[in-house]
């Protein structure tokens, strides 16, 4: 008998899982960092995914999907929590709203909630990319250390590519287990070709494909340089319809400047290394989803793929994220449960919302902080389910961006509005702000802006600037034309 058959025959009566607990559901949730829909959603049809191409053939996938900050550390603060970081005033990188947000410390977060509610809690990779109480850690996780490495590897030798070596592109010649990523994917495959007892939670968050532009060499290789030519989404002097402090999210390629390479030439080389890193993750998440698929958990599993912020890639004339604009809002997001087919949602559900759904689809019992997350559940059984909140995305105090279906509205601190129309602008070049037929428009979103933003917890802004570079009216960006 197995150690559950025990229990269920009373034989083990110190432990008290009942057979409602035996048979929740088990959780596999997947977290990338920096993916954009260059392969989800085919925003750049060079970028291989066969893994994720699988899953969506298998899934949900929600097309207007929105991260609620648009940088690793409030994101992952906020769908940790089910709290937007206008709650709990971490909105930058560097915020370390764990212990510095006093909301953050008193809540529950997904793996304290399934660690109260009976289940084995699973983490490797990257989870909360700041350091957390180590006592409150050890609680929450069974496995806890429960990660491995960083962004490395980096390069031994200073690359021109950048201020510094995160800034690398290297096709990798070392093992694969040289990367963290590979690491972890083998401690979550480990973890579910074992026996267990109880219903769990397996949380696991990849590295790539943020820099550095390390991957093995396959990943490289599988690709051709030279076919690598500007997405879309690349508009020349798609700036001159946007404000002042919009455009000082921008400069992200100032490092780039005055190097030994022509820029047209560089920006190629980035979406080259970007896909090559993509396919890796792709590969490394899709050695996970086999090992639950050949596994006897892949009955009773819910699996969630998703990144923790978009990636510009170019888009708006930024190569990073960290703004409020789609490209680094918008995220990959895929739900699969045992009974889903293939289906789209267009839905603008947000990563805040991923708490709340776990809490419903599992049968959990609900911690007591109130959530500002809705659960999604109904479209996991109807992804054509009426879904009446927009997506909301922050950076920083009153940095707001709405998003529906149909638009994304833009407000400042200063007051400038942006207003996009993604039926016929899907992206964003065109800002119809101005324009006195939209005001309606724009009064109706403007009601899901907060009232209240908690003070900032701290943080840093990821772009590099002075106000020379923000006012100059030309940067590279402006003087390089597609070649096609």
């Amino acid at each position: 008998m197995t150690k559950t058959e025990f229990i269920l025959a009373g034989l083990l009566p110190v432990l008290t899982l009942s057979a409602k607990e035996a048979h929740k559901p088990n959780v596999l949730m997947i977290c990338v960092d920096d993916m954009n829909g260059f392969g989800t959603k085919k925003e750049y049809p060079l970028c291989k995914t066969p893994y994720i191409d699988k899953l969506k053939s298998q899934g949900i996938i929600f097309s207007n999907a929105v991260a609620n900050s648009p940088v690793c550390n409030p994101s992952r603060s906020s769908f940790f929590s089910g709290l937007l970081a206008s709650t709990t005033g971490a909105y930058l990188n560097g915020s370390d709203g764990w212990n510095r947000a006093d909301i953050l410390k008193q809540i529950r977060c997904i793996p304290e909630c399934f660690k109260d509610n009976g289940y084995t809690t699973f983490g490797v990779g990257k989870v909360f990319h700041n350091p957390m109480d180590e006592n409150r850690e050890k609680q929450m996780w069974d496995n806890f250390p429960y990660y491995q490495g960083g962004f490395g590897p980096f390069p031994e030798e200073a690359y021109w590519l950048g201020g510094s070596q995160f800034s690398s592109i290297k096709p990798w010649t070392g093992p694969d287990t040289d990367f963290p990523d590979v690491k972890n994917a083998n401690s979550a495959i480990e973890f579910l070709n074992k026996e267990h007892d109880k219903p769990f939670y397996l949380y696991f968050g990849l590295w790539r494909p943020h820099t550095p532009y390390t991957a093995p060499k396959r990943f490289f290789d599988q690709y051709n340089e030279a076919d690598f030519d500007f997405p879309n989404s690349y508009k020349p002097n798609d700036l001159d319809d946007v404000g002042f402090l919009g455009r000082m999210l921008v400069d992200s390629l100032k490092n780039y400047r005055n190097k030994p390479i022509a820029f047209e030439q560089l920006y190629k080389k980035f979406l080259y290394a970007y896909c090559a890193n993509y396919s890796f993750a792709d590969w490394n998440l899709g050695r996970v989803i086999e090992a639950l698929d050949k596994s006897k958990y892949a009955k009773n599993t819910i699996v969630i793929l998703y990144s923790d912020n978009g990636y510009h890639a170019g888009a708006k004339l930024r190569w990073e994220k960290a703004t409020l604009w789609e490209a680094a809002d918008n995220v990959p997001f895929i739900v699969r449960t045992p009974k889903t087919k293939q289906a789209e949602s267009k839905a603008t559900v947000s990563l805040v919302d991923i708490y709340p759904t776990l809490i419903e689809y599992c049968g959990l019992k609900k911690p007591q902080q109130q959530f500002d997350g809705h659960s999604f559940a109904r479209l996991i059984k109807n992804p054509n389910a009426k879904w009446q909140y927009p997506g909301f995305s922050m950076y920083g105090v009153e940095y707001a961006s709405i998003r529906t279906e149909q638009y994304r509205y833009i407000r400042y601190p200063d007051g400038v509005e942006e207003l996009y129309d993604h039926t016929k602008d899907p992206f964003e070049f065109t800002n119809i702000a101005a324009d006195p037929a939209m005001q309606n428009v724009k009064d109706e979103l403007k009601k899901y802006i907060p009232k209240k933003w908690a003070p900032s917890t701290g943080g840093r802004l990821e772009v590099p600037r002075s106000m020379k570079d923000v006012m100059r009216p030309e940067t590279p960006w402006d003087k390089v034309k597609p070649t096609s």
